[in-house]
């Protein structure tokens, strides 16, 4: 995965209602009794069925970090899925979404007596409804990480540098580059 659709997966996370469980076999019972049986989470880890039964029996409870974080993934991505579901609607109907950015941006078109080399910059701006709504409905289809990138630098196109029409109308195309930072708020 890579950083837009984990910032965005993490801006949803922020609407759950309850905590993720906690411990390694927690979080193990929890994913065996959503996908039923241990055999469908060992090939989901890419561990041994085996492995799987003794951190559901507490027997193992500390997990490899790279296990751990392929564990906790999988829990998030499964934990309330109604309360993500309407976290995603309300954004992509009603709130928006707050994307705050620092990087490198590149644009193609700039006006005359301006020029088109990259800056550095610091964003925080408030993308209304559709756009938050092209962003989760790019990620639910599966969408690569650049092409979430595109959505984005798109978006800040027109809602922050063009301001909806009423400035750099000859700027075509923005590009996010050296990606320094990058975090969504719902």
């Amino acid at each position: 995965m890579g950083d837009f659709d984990d910032s965005l997966d993490e801006a949803v996370h922020k609407a759950f209602t309850r905590p993720v469980p906690k411990s390694a076999g927690a979080r193990m019972r929890f994913l065996v009794k959503q996908l039923g049986g241990t055999r469908q989470v060992a090939q989901l880890l890419g561990i041994s069925q085996r492995t799987v039964e003794r951190y559901v029996k507490d027997q193992i409870k500390k997990p490899r970090p790279d296990l751990a974080a392929r564990l906790e993934r999988e829990v998030k991505l499964r934990w309330q899925p109604q309360i993500q579901a309407r976290a995603r609607r309300k954004a992509a109907s009603t709130t928006g979404i707050v994307i705050d950015i620092h990087a490198r941006f590149g644009y193609t078109g700039a006006p005359e007596g301006t020029t088109d080399q990259d800056r550095i910059r610091h964003l925080t701006v408030a993308l209304p409804p559709p756009y938050a709504a092209r962003l989760f409905d790019a990620q639910q289809q599966g969408a690569a990480d650049n092409e979430l990138q595109q959505i984005a630098a798109n978006s800040l196109r027109e809602v922050y540098f063009q301001d909806d029409g009423r400035r750099a109308g000859s700027l075509r195309e923005v590009e996010i580059n050296d990606l320094l930072s990058l975090e969504f708020e719902l």
